[in-house]
């Protein structure tokens, strides 16, 4: 009986760290999501007139990128281990093999959208400011991003 309770309990145990994991990974993905939302749907489609310019959206936009990117190393802090499921990409393990070059991707991102903050003002704008956050943010996935499928 008490053999049973431990690998009950053992069972619960790793069950219990592979969901934690899972949730790590999960919110991991959510933030990128939530940026690449802001500057996919919103921003880029804006630049290539498939939805209207919209000066509100474009402010709230820039405003959820500054406020998301600033959560990136807080949010990669550990290593999950294992992809979403089902997620079309993913983070490299090389994030965690040299964390501090990860971490020094997102001072450029912060530094490209603070200098197009408040400074948009037309389409001609936001295509400069779209060509300048997605560079930086490209310097980063082309390391530390993985397609999965």
């Amino acid at each position: 009986m008490k053999r049973m309770m431990i690998v009950a309990g053992s069972l619960l145990l790793g069950a219990g760290a592979v969901m934690a994991q899972q949730e790590i990974a999960v919110q991991q993905d959510n933030l990128m999501r939530s940026q690449a939302k802001s500057l996919y749907t919103v921003i880029q489609k804006m630049t290539k007139g498939d939805i209207p310019y919209n000066q509100k959206a474009v402010d709230e936009a820039i405003a959820n990128l500054e406020a998301d990117v600033a959560k990136i190393a807080k949010t990669f802090e550990v290593n999950p281990k294992q992809d979403v499921v089902d997620a079309t990409y993913g983070s490299s393990q090389k994030v965690w093999q040299n964390k501090a070059d990860f971490d020094s991707k997102i001072p450029p991102v912060q530094k490209a959208i603070a200098a197009v903050k408040g400074k948009i003002k037309d389409v001609a704008s936001l295509k400069a400011a779209y060509t300048s956050i997605n560079d930086r943010c490209a310097d980063c996935h082309e390391t530390y991003r993985v397609k999965l499928k």
